[in-house]
């Protein structure tokens, strides 16, 4: 009976999140949704059946403090002042007055129009408008149970609670006495303890604005009461230039000519090329690090060197290893194309005497020498738009030039379904969710490679979600316990392999026995509460998986 209920807990989620985003695509070509329309509602319902993880008391009567934490760390300040939210493509507002705003977690340009209008500008495809429409959809929730609980609706008046907590908000400065009164009157809200809206209080104080979290919760219950009180509708709309250009692969065309460019002015374009997407630092440090600070770490403790290096507290020893690196043939490209994806290309044919913590065979000549191309994170679908480009022959006149490319390697953060933060995954398919679509290939990495550094290590399939913040216990479990063997969770993959297999096998534009590397470490284990990526970073937890996947990746290409 328990496996029944189950897996008709995990057909309702899937449901729910086919129904999410169906509606998404179909209010991105009407052009405008109201969150208060059917439409709207629509989404609502559907995420509160859903209830993802990350969101977690988000369907219950109290507030979500963590998931509002999140959610608020992915979208820029002041939204929840905003009635008005207009999703554009680039459409010049950097050569404007105004300033972009932009979100500490999501690399995004965001403007404050006026009082009352946010625009939000979108490069990086369709996962950063379902991303931003589902955090959207969480913050209407969240402002409509404080609404419930303050307006008296009978009369349309507001209770004792709220008055005092608006009263606070539009005093200039609070004392210590004053700020924990107006606290107290917010956890009556919000239906928490006086302790956790304290901690939650002091997370989002800055410098600036010291009592930001009492004005999120005021802006978010003042819009949802006008809207019921006096009608002022909030609207969402997607601006005509982005709905004309969304999937026509506009910035990552843009980035991938640059890069294609940048390696024909360096005489690059025909030498054998390794691609990686990482962060990026792991690789510049894990090539010259060991060397450059010698002197500083004389116990030569990689571990240790990579910590000191995580810290942002160490700009000196970063410093001494980017100067090592510009002299020994790293060439970066910070981003223009909107694309929000740096680059860095490490010719190895430039490296000086005791530069490098890796060694190439001595005979190999320096026109035959490896290039690795370093690019960061992308998001979602936009891993397929970048690498589709990227893996196209570059044009020289009317000419082709065809890219060697030895190896593509995929290093990534992802969910775990079994073991904690910081354990390897390391795929051999990757399925995509709420498709038939699933892309299984031969992974140079396995989990032999990684044994005997006490970590845990899992190898399986992995599934590729349509958004983090959906992430839903029942649909995880169903593809942890079933057949499919699911080891972990992730936004990429599917969109990396898509785009290397139509290269290597339909456009024939790379060889078809391309080297593909694929390796994640665990950000997050979504089937354990206060694990979700609500629950906070991995901190230093995060070096050694991340400096180990670098250095196996390496030892690969060198030894190739």
């Amino acid at each position: 009976m328990g496996k029944e209920s189950t897996t008709t807990r995990a057909q309702e989620s899937t449901n729910a999140i086919e129904r999410l985003y169906v509606t998404m695509r179909h209010l991105f070509n009407r052009g405008f949704y109201k969150p208060n329309g059917v439409s709207g509602e629509a989404i609502k319902n559907a995420l509160l059946l859903l209830r993802p993880e990350i969101y977690g008391s988000i369907a219950e009567e109290k507030a979500e403090l963590k998931g509002l934490i999140y959610v608020l760390e992915r979208l820029p300040e002041g939204i929840e002042q905003c009635r008005f939210i207009n999703l554009t493509s680039d459409e010049g507002y950097s050569d404007s007055h105004f300033k972009p705003i932009v979100p500490p977690k999501r690399r995004r340009n965001c403007y404050r129009i006026d009082d009352e209008q946010m625009n939000i500008e979108i490069t990086r495809g369709r996962s950063d408008i379902y991303d931003i429409l589902t955090h959207l959809t969480f913050l209407f929730i969240e402002s409509e149970k404080i609404c419930k609980r303050v307006l008296i609706e009978d009369t349309k008046k507001t209770i004792r609670d709220w008055d005092k907590l608006e009263s606070a908000v539009n005093k200039k400065e609070l004392n210590q006495a004053e700020r924990e009164v107006a606290l107290i009157h917010t956890a009556n809200i919000l239906g928490r303890s006086f302790v956790e809206i304290l901690a939650v209080h002091e997370q989002f104080a800055t410098t600036e604005n010291p009592e930001r979290f009492l004005k999120i919760i005021y802006w978010l219950g003042r819009l949802t009461i006008e809207e019921e009180v006096s009608g002022d509708k909030r609207t969402i709309t997607f601006s005509a230039l982005l709905r004309e250009r969304l999937g026509h692969h506009i910035h990552g065309e843009k980035w991938a000519n640059t890069i294609k460019q940048t390696l024909a002015n360096h005489s690059l374009l025909k030498r054998p090329i390794h691609i990686i997407s990482a962060n990026m630092h792991s690789v510049m440090n894990s090539l010259y690090a060991g060397k450059t600070l010698a002197n500083e770490f004389p116990n030569n403790s990689s571990l240790e060197i990579f910590e000191a290096l995580s810290s942002s507290s160490n700009k000196q020893l970063q410093e001494k290893v980017l100067k090592t690196a510009q002299k020994n043939g790293m060439i970066s490209i910070d981003d223009k194309s909107g694309t929000n994806i740096d680059v860095q290309i490490f010719d190895l044919a430039k490296l000086g005497d005791d530069a490098c913590c890796y060694q190439l065979n001595a005979e190999i000549r320096d026109e035959e020498k490896p290039v690795i191309f370093v690019m960061d994170y992308a998001f979602g679908e936009q891993a397929f738009e970048t690498i589709d480009e990227l893996l196209k022959p570059h044009k020289v006149n009317k000419d082709n030039v065809f890219l060697n490319i030895e190896s593509i390697s995929i290093m990534g953060k992802a969910g775990i379904l079994e073991g904690g933060k910081g354990d390897i995954m390391i795929p051999s398919a990757h399925v995509f969710e709420g498709t038939a679509d699933n892309y299984p290939f031969k992974n140079e990495l396995c989990a032999e490679d990684f044994e005997g550094y006490g970590l845990k290590v899992f190898e399986g399939a992995m599934i590729t979600v349509l958004g983090t913040s959906l992430q839903n216990k029942d649909i995880l479990k169903f593809f942890h316990k079933s057949t499919w063997n699911v080891i972990g969770l992730e936004m990429e993959g599917v969109h990396y392999q898509k785009a290397i297999q139509s290269a290597s096998k339909i456009r024939k534009s790379i060889r078809e026995d391309v080297t593909v590397r694929y390796a994640y470490y665990a950000s997050d284990n979504p089937l354990e509460t206060g694990s979700t990526l609500a629950s906070g970073g991995l901190g230093t937890t995060g070096v050694k998986p991340t400096y180990l996947i670098t250095d196996k990746i390496l030892t690969q290409i060198f030894n190739s």
